[in-house]
């Protein structure tokens, strides 16, 4: 057999019977009885179970798929049959093979550690686990970004270095830039309001990066981060923005049944995200949490336990807002309601996944901004380096407008829609805080 010869995905080979084709995959399961083998390929489109014969395929061929080890590449030529005993309910009877690359025996056999597979994770990705997470990964960040153009908004691209930091610049990573002292991005929303006065209506879709030591299933040190900002939106207008995307995502992905089929989600649960969805105040939060036995006060932030018990019975998001202003960035708008709170709102994911959004009135006018910056320099001791600021403090001094933002993390969403247990499964190579290989 050439290599060149015309291939199909393995899917078609399931729904076509009775004609001969060739696919091309890797060896995912093989045993051999007699003079027969029966090898299961996979390719990004399905399994097909094959069943090889000794005396159809000839010694050489024979022998090849006798030493190939699983994981091994091959392109085979055979003609699908319907057989209910076979998974999927079609068997390849094969007429000739070609392996193409034997390699070495896999080491990832059953019941392996959660560790050993991080430590191997460019090998386990090719489970079929794995290999099904990815592909709703690539289905929601192009959902997402269907949602937002269709919206009107501008992509644009932010730099990942900066001197400044997104909020206090406490959680952000070092880095020598030829000599100078600068940082990874922990958001790109100052670029975004910069973008404001250009596009009006603009987006961001680029890496972040966070150093705060958490250990907990839902926190990665980088991640993929969406981040809109918009002229003349309220906190009203991008909390509806920001249901319309996760329900707009959600709708799409409960239509790719076969991934999730693989992955043991129900696209009933998907479907049931849709808006409105229920807002209370940071308030009546605390009120639900103590009366089911938590111990925080007004003041308190909210951790992954208040987040369980705020969500454990929702079907979908809920918005928290009215935040007190000492638990939001300077930037946040004061409340004019209730001058201890600001007009900030984070979106909750159903049965505790956590926090999926944070998103605020920004502070436009250029003495509120810079009266703010003082009042957190006074009350957390921090020091805001005015000149690393002072490009964006410049975009309150020219042909300033009302706006609002928000940022969702990505990996996050993909755990609550998939129902993942921990984040790291949400991306492929994650970054945690003792991961940093491969």
């Amino acid at each position: 057999m050439k290599i060149s010869a015309k291939t199909v995905p393995i899917s078609k080979a399931l729904s076509s019977t009775g004609k001969s084709m060739t696919i091309r995959g890797w060896i995912y399961r093989k045993r051999s009885s007699g003079g027969k083998s029966f090898a299961i390929i996979r390719d990004v489109s399905g399994t097909v179970q094959c069943v090889i014969d000794k005396a159809k395929v000839g010694e050489e061929e024979w022998g090849a798929l006798d030493k190939a080890y699983l994981e091994s590449s091959i392109i085979i030529k055979g003609k699908p049959r319907k057989d209910e005993r076979a998974p999927g309910g079609v068997e390849l009877d094969v007429e000739d093979l070609m392996v193409v690359h034997s390699g070495e025996q896999f080491p990832i056999t059953e019941y392996q550690s959660a560790e050993f597979l991080m430590d191997v994770r460019h090998l386990w990705l090719r489970s079929q686990k794995m290999t099904n997470i990815m592909k709703a990964r690539a289905f929601i960040f192009r959902y997402a970004r269907d949602f937002m153009d269709k919206e009107g908004f501008f992509e644009v691209s932010p730099p990942l270095i900066t001197n400044a930091g997104g909020e206090t610049g406490a959680s952000m990573f070092e880095v020598d830039y030829f000599g100078q002292k600068v940082f990874l991005t922990e958001s790109s929303q100052l670029y975004g309001e910069a973008m404001v006065p250009v596009l009006e209506k603009v987006y961001t879709f680029a890496p972040s990066y966070r150093a705060e030591k958490s250990r907990t299933t839902k926190h990665l040190t980088e991640y993929w981060h969406l981040e809109p900002e918009a002229a003349y939106y309220n906190l009203d207008d991008i909390m509806k923005l920001q249901e319309n995307l996760v329900s707009s995502v959600a709708s799409k992905l409960a239509k790719d049944e076969d991934v999730l089929k693989a992955l043991g989600v129900e696209k009933e649960s998907l479907l049931k995200v849709k808006p409105p969805f229920k807002r209370i105040t940071y308030d009546k939060a605390i009120d639900i949490i103590q009366q089911k036995g938590s111990k925080k006060k007004w003041g308190d932030d909210l951790g992954v336990e208040e987040e369980r018990l705020l969500t454990e019975h929702e079907d979908k998001p809920i918005f928290v807002y009215a935040w007190p202003k000492e638990l939001k960035a300077f930037y946040a708008s004061i409340n004019p309601k209730d001058e201890r709170t600001v007009m900030a709102a984070d979106m909750q994911a159903p049965h505790g996944h956590g926090e999926l959004t944070s998103s605020s009135e920004r502070v436009w006018v250029y003495d509120e901004l810079i009266r703010r910056m003082d009042e957190v320099e006074r009350a957390q001791g921090v020091k805001f380096d005015r000149k690393k600021y002072s490009w964006w403090i410049d975009l309150r001094r020219y042909g300033s407008v009302p706006h609002a933002g928000f940022g969702i993390g990505m990996e996050r969403m993909i755990k609550w829609m998939l129902n993942l247990e921990h984040i790291r499964d949400a991306v492929p190579f994650p970054r945690l805080i003792n991961r940093i290989s491969p």
